[in-house]
């Protein structure tokens, strides 16, 4: 199967390249050969559909994402613009700010990886101003990729997180047609179910808290847990580790402070264009692949 959206970007991750640049204190990066992506309340900007950039830029960039041959790829966070400015700016090159989701399915795989790669850099910025220890504001290094607190007393680093969530295909195999357990927030469009969700906790595996989220949302009780894939989900700062999971119970009880509703599919009804186009997950999620790898498999 192709590599899943939003990973595989192709950079070229080099620390030296990140101490170079360091803080972008230095004149560097208005010399480097470039690439700049830009970001405003967490969205990229597009034309047509098509992700716009740029080859300079006269603003110090947020992070160095990567190196593509010999070009740098920037991303620079404009969020600190007031709406009006950032209207004016898109409108001028013809385009419009929104969200990578909207337009991300139809981009290059590496494209689309680099836009996300950047998005959840942006977002890490805007939410490291300020030391977690002593309070005292962050300054940007090694290419944006750490923020180091300004209080000689402290000095102490931050570096970009990441939370890791687990997402699991729930499979029953007991009865006279495989099936599978599909959930549903209320926030979604009409109709569309997707694979159960949640973030891994502290002193727990991964494994634990495959069982333990299906048991809150659902009720139902899981055994074995078998990794499949993992996904780069920086909306806001995600990496999704999916699984596939073997029932040992089938009596759904939904928490409905958790999702909306829940019920058993049949690879049949999987299978059938006329439930799926309708109840599948969004194509740049791994909850789609999650069940198509399944349909294929079965």
């Amino acid at each position: 199967m192709k590599p899943l959206f939003y990973s595989h970007s192709g950079l070229i991750r080099d620390p030296l390249d990140r101490k170079a640049f360091d803080g972008f204190s230095g004149d560097g990066w208005r010399t480097a050969r470039a690439r700049w992506h830009l970001y405003w309340q967490g969205k990229s900007l597009f034309a047509g559909g098509q992700a716009v950039s740029f080859d300079q830029f006269d603003r110090a960039p947020t992070v160095l994402l990567g190196r593509h041959d010999s070009v740098q790829i920037f991303a620079l966070d404009l969020t600190d613009w007031d709406e009006a400015q950032a209207t004016n700016f898109a409108e001028q090159h013809g385009a419009e700010w929104a969200d990578l989701r909207r337009y991300g399915p139809g981009l290059a795989e590496d494209l689309a990886a680099t836009l996300a790669y950047g998005r959840g850099m942006a977002y890490w910025h805007q939410r490291t101003r300020f030391c977690g220890v002593c309070g005292a504001p962050t300054l940007s290094a090694e290419g944006g990729h750490v923020r180091r607190c300004t209080n000689p007393e402290c000095g102490t680093p931050h570096f970009p997180r990441t939370d890791p969530a687990v997402i699991m295909l729930v499979i029953d195999e007991t009865g006279p047609e495989p099936r599978a357990l599909l959930g549903r927030q209320a926030m979604w469009q009409p109709g569309m179910m997707s694979t159960l969700a949640g973030f891994v906790e502290p002193g727990e595996s991964l494994e634990e808290a495959v069982r333990r989220e299906v048991w809150e949302e659902v009720g139902v009780r899981v055994g074995a847990v078998s990794y499949r894939a993992s996904q780069p989900w920086p909306f806001p700062s995600s990496l999704m580790v999916g699984f596939r999971a073997e029932a040992l119970t089938t009596e759904i009880t939904v928490d409905p402070t958790e999702i909306e509703s829940a019920r058993w599919f049949t690879l049949s009804e999987l299978r059938d264009p006329a439930i799926a186009q309708h109840v599948a997950p969004r194509p740049d999620s791994i909850a789609r692949r999650l069940i198509e790898e399944w349909l294929a498999d079965a």
